[in-house]
This record gives C-alpha cells, sequence and structure tokens, in this order.
C-alpha cells in the first residue's frame, strides 16, 4: 500500500528522543547528542520495505555528501516487530552491515517518537535546521520502485543546499511515499 507523508508543519521543533541503536549493543542515542552542527535529517525507516531498499543506496551516497558539511542523518525504525520479525533490531544491524551505511539506526520500539513525528511511511524525511527546526519533509525525489525515474536524491540535495547557503526553503516540498509504518 502506498501511504504518503503526513507533512508535519514547517517549523515544527524536533521532539526530543532517546533510543536504543541495536548496533552499538543498545546504548540509549538521543536527539541532542546526535545533531548535526548545521543540520539534521531524521529518516523514518525499515529493513524490508521496497521503497527503502529502492532509496537506501542513494541515502548513504547523500550521508557521504553532506556529513562533513555538518549535516547528520539519523534513521528510525518504529516498524511493529512482533508482526513483523524482518525489522528486528537483530535484522537492523544485519541491514546496516550489508548496505555499509554508517549512520545511526535507532530503534522506536514502543513507536512513541515515530508518532511525535506524525511518521506515516518508509520512508519518511524530516529535515531540521542547527536549531532544530523543521525546514524540509517530504520525499527524497520522484523516484519510487517501479516508475523508472532516476534516482537522484534531489528534492533532498535542494534542501540541504539551501541550508548549508542561508537561502530559503522551496515553498512547494512533496510528500514521501511508502509502505505504511506497521502500527501495533
Amino acid at each position: 500500500m502506498n501511504t504518503p507523508s503526513n507533512m508535519l508543519a514547517l517549523g515544527t521543533k524536533a521532539p526530543f528522543f532517546e533510543l536504543p541503536n541495536p548496533s552499538k549493543t543498545n546504548e540509549l542515542q538521543s536527539l541532542e547528542e546526535l545533531k548535526g552542527e548545521k543540520g539534521t535529517l531524521v529518516i523514518f525507516m525499515c529493513n524490508h520495505c521496497p521503497f527503502v531498499l529502492h532509496a537506501i543506496d542513494k541515502i548513504n551516497e547523500l550521508y557521504e555528501d553532506y556529513n562533513e558539511k555538518g549535516i547528520e542523518f539519523i534513521a528510525i525504525n518504529a516498524n511493529n516487530v512482533e508482526k513483523y520479525p524482518d525489522d528486528s533490531p537483530e535484522k537492523m544491524i544485519e541491514f546496516q552491515i550489508e548496505r555499509n551505511f554508517d549512520f545511526p539506526y535507532l530503534f522506536d520500539e514502543s513507536q512513541t517518537i515515530a508518532r511525535a513525528y506524525d511518521a506515516a511511511c518508509t520512508p519518511d524525511f524530516y529535515f531540521f535546521d542547527d536549531k532544530l527546526d523543521l525546514v524540509y519533509r517530504g520525499q527524497m525525489d520522484d523516484s519510487r520502485p517501479g516508475n523508472n525515474k532516476d534516482i537522484t536524491g534531489e528534492d533532498l540535495i535542494i534542501a540541504f543546499e539551501n541550508l548549508l547557503a542561508g537561502e530559503a526553503q522551496e515553498e512547494i516540498q512533496r510528500p514521501s511515499m511508502g509502505c505504511n509504518i506497521k502500527w501495533k
């Protein structure tokens, strides 16, 4: 089922979180300690969703391009792992190794954080500035599994570049699309 983003209001303060990171023996990591110097991209995602699998290599490439410029990525998996064991914390570790990404991938077992962000789909992207105010939310680009559009990361790149240049963000921001978050 194709579920679009709910599009949280721009200017919203990033809801605080402290969640376990399965790849770091479930060490609790908070938004405050992980946030980027200039910006922070929070991504709700999971291991098995075809939309995430379609985008993950580009997400990783963007991370490699922008992390050194002061933008941090934080991924969060909030899926119900009892019903979707492919999204379990053990599988999160495997997925991170297999897809070779270095940004933190946290587990929101209670789904409280996903609800605080009004997250709807995987992947769902939220980009905050240095004050943790929401400046962009929506799609990474127009590409979806099966639509034959190139994966460019264009919408996120524009948001990152605007932030780094101190420019206003695009007024039209298109929702991300993906599998619905698997609520309990």
